[in-house]
C-alpha cells in the first residue's frame, strides 16, 4: 500500500451547529474533569490531597461518560492483587479474539472506572471482550511498575489459552505508551507481539522533543507542557528517558503489528503520533494514522459524533483483519 494513503485528516459532513451546540453544554462538565486530571503543574504538587483529586476527577470523568454508552457485561476480578474487568457482549460472539486495553492517566491516575467507557466502546466496535487492569501508579511505584503489571495480563491471556495474534492490545495517552513498551519487551524477550495495535493519542517521547510541545500548547485544552513534565518526572524517576522502555518512540519497530494511530489535531501530542507513523514505516511496519481535526486528547472517549465515527473506524481496522 502506497504509504502516503496511510495518513488521513477527518473532517466532519454536512451542518451539524445544532448538534454541536447540545453537545458542548454535554461536554462542559466532562472538559473540566478532563482538566481537573490534568492539573498538576510541578512534580511537588505531587502531594497525597493533589494526586487524590486527580484521580477522583478521572474517576468522575468515567463516571459522567459512562452512562451515554451502552455498556455490556461488565465482569471484576483480581489477577494476585492487581484489579481487573472484563468487559464482554451481551449477544453470542467470536471468543477467539481479545482486546487488551492500557488505560491512561500519564501513569500517575487511572482506575477500572476510567477504563469502561472506552473499554466498552471498543467491544461495541468489534463484538470481542475487553480486558481492562488497573496497574500501579506512581509516585508511588514509578517505572517498571506499570510495564510488569501490563506483562502480568499479557501472560494472563496467555495463560488462558490465546495465541498471541489473536489479541490486540489497546491504549490511549500513556496506556498507549504502554501498550507500545509492552511489545518492545516482548520483542526483547523474543516472544510473540500482537496481531495488531490501536493507539489513540499516544505519549510516544517522554522526551518531548516534537514540535507540536510548543507549537500546540495553547491549542490543547486538556495538557500542558508543565503536566508532561511533572508526570514523567515523577514516573521515570532518575531513568534515561531515550530508553525505549519510557520512550517507545526510539526503539526497533521491526516486525511490529499493523498498528492504527488517532490523534487529534489540536493536541499538544500531536508531533508523537505523526513521528511513530514515520518510524513505523520506517521499519516497514503498516501504520494507518488519522488525524481528526479540531479534536483534542483522548477525544474517543466523549458522547459526540466524532468519536463514534473513531470508534467505527477502529472496528473496521481490527474486522478487516480477520
Amino acid at each position: 500500500m502506497d504509504p502516503k494513503k496511510l495518513s488521513l485528516r477527518l473532517k466532519p459532513r454536512g451542518k451539524t451547529t445544532g448538534r454541536e451546540s447540545a453537545e458542548d453544554r454535554q461536554l462542559a462538565p466532562m472538559m473540566r474533569a478532563l482538566k481537573a486530571i490534568h492539573s498538576v503543574g510541578t512534580p511537588d504538587s505531587m502531594n497525597p490531597e493533589d494526586l487524590a483529586k486527580q484521580r477522583a476527577a478521572q474517576e468522575v470523568l468515567g463516571r459522567l461518560v459512562a452512562p451515554m454508552i451502552v455498556m455490556k457485561k461488565w465482569e471484576t476480578f483480581h489477577l494476585k492483587e492487581m484489579a481487573c474487568a472484563w468487559v464482554k457482549p451481551d449477544w453470542p460472539h467470536d471468543k477467539r479474539r481479545v482486546i487488551l486495553y492500557c488505560p491512561g492517566g500519564g501513569y500517575t491516575s487511572g482506575n477500572l472506572g476510567y477504563s469502561r467507557p472506552l473499554a466498552s466502546k471498543l467491544t461495541n466496535a468489534t463484538g470481542w471482550e475487553t480486558l481492562c487492569f488497573e496497574y500501579r501508579l506512581a509516585p508511588e511505584h514509578p517505572f517498571p511498575a506499570a510495564v510488569d503489571d501490563a506483562r502480568r495480563a499479557w501472560d494472563y491471556l496467555m495463560y488462558l489459552g490465546y495465541g498471541a495474534r489473536d489479541v490486540v492490545v489497546a491504549g490511549d495517552s500513556a496506556g498507549g505508551n504502554l501498550a507500545l513498551v509492552l511489545c518492545h519487551q516482548l520483542k526483547q524477550a523474543g516472544r510473540q507481539l500482537p496481531g495488531r495495535l490501536v493507539l489513540m493519542s499516544p505519549w510516544t517521547d517522554m522526551t518531548a522533543s516534537g514540535r507540536s510541545y510548543t507549537q500546540r500548547a495553547a491549542m490543547d485544552p486538556t495538557i500542558t507542557l508543565d503536566y508532561i513534565h511533572a508526570v514523567r518526572e515523577v514516573y521515570a524517576g532518575g531513568n534515561e528517558l531515550t530508553s525505549p522502555l519510557l520512550s517507545p518512540l526510539f526503539g526497533d519497530f521491526r516486525g511490529f503489528p499493523p498498528t492504527l494511530v488517532q490523534v487529534g489535531s489540536n493536541e499538544i501530542l500531536y508531533s508523537d503520533s505523526l513521528r511513530l507513523r514515520e518510524r513505523m514505516q520506517a521499519a516497514g511496519v503498516h501504520c494507518q494514522l488519522e488525524v481528526w481535526e479540531d479534536m483534542w486528547h483522548v477525544f474517543q472517549m466523549f458522547p459526540i459524533r466524532k468519536a463514534a465515527l473513531a470508534m467505527e473506524h477502529i472496528g473496521q481496522f481490527l474486522l478487516d483483519s480477520i
